[in-house]
């Protein structure tokens, strides 16, 4: 009598998936530890070899914000709400370069690791996860500088920087926010440059000019009172209400802008979704087109 062999019991089993719904969100919560050496990878690597390290990042947000002081606020005279130039403008900075840092990186996510992902299987979503959570990282670090020139300017008698503790209560979920907002704007830039590769090329310009278009060098309230009846159309920019949000809450300048903070979560909802679905359909397939 023919002995019947033990089935194979398996540790983990990989199979083909073809549906736009197809993403297991349960696997990326298993593979949390991944994301966790990523997220270190690409803060070493950034700074590998330097002298200075991660104190660049620092250095890098003072240096932003002084020359947006000297440029926009001491050559082109343009308003600040009444606040100290430097704060202003360093409470600008903060958010964009967080939003416009995460959005470049995740835009090349299958043309910088296509190597690695023809090599080993892992869902391919840990990267650009990875990517946010770094960058947020830098946020953080450079927050410790804006907070050391906040609580100097708050405490000056007379002071116009008056911050509200009910806004900066939600300041974790503004910054998720606008994680998820670079990360699903990211990824759909980048599942379409599998085919479109001079989207790569569109990337740097597209979000320069965007800067422009949000008020970093200026505030919301002068396109209110220049240009009012365009003003619907300008806080359909997404970032736009996040920032003013952010400065509403540490300095204290005026909310107009938080009326449209839901427009701003609609449209990061959508593009987050879209965004996820998409990649999840184009990474079944972009071994063979990239």
């Amino acid at each position: 009598m023919a002995l019947k062999k033990p089935e194979r019991q398996w540790d983990a089993v990989i199979r083909p998936r073809n549906g736009w719904f197809d993403i297991n969100f349960r696997e990326l919560l298993h593979y949390r530890d991944l994301i966790f050496l990523l997220v270190k990878r690409n803060i070493t690597l950034l700074y590998k070899q330097t002298v200075l390290g991660p104190a660049w990042i620092i250095i890098q947000a003072a240096l932003n914000s002084l020359v947006f002081t000297v440029v926009f606020g001491g050559i082109a005279s343009l308003p600040t709400d009444g606040m100290p130039q430097f704060l202003f403008y360093m409470a600008g900075n903060l958010i964009w370069a967080y939003f416009s840092n995460a959005l470049k990186q995740t835009s090349t996510t299958f043309l910088t690791n296509y190597h690695l992902f023809g090599k080993v299987y892992f869902p391919r979503l840990t990267v650009p996860i990875s990517v946010v959570l770094s960058k947020l990282f830098n946020f953080f670090v450079q927050f410790l500088l804006f907070a050391a020139f906040w609580i100097y300017y708050a405490v000056q008698p007379g002071t116009a920087v008056k911050p509200n503790w009910q806004l900066i209560a939600f300041v974790p979920l503004v910054l998720l926010q606008v994680g998820m907002l670079a990360m699903g704007l990211g990824i759909i830039i980048s599942s379409l440059t599998t085919r479109y590769r001079d989207l790569t090329l569109l990337v740097n310009l597209c979000v320069n000019l965007w800067m422009y278009a949000t008020p970093i060098a200026y505030p919301a309230s002068m396109v209110m009172e220049k240009y009012p009846h365009l003003i619907g159309l300008y806080m359909l920019n997404p970032v736009t209400p996040i920032v003013e949000y952010f400065r509403s809450a540490f300095l204290g300048t005026e909310a107009f802008g938080l009326a449209y903070m839901p427009v701003s979560v609609g449209m990061t909802l959508l593009l987050f979704i879209v965004g996820v679905l998409l990649f999840s359909r184009i990474e079944k397939t972009f071994m063979d087109t990239i």
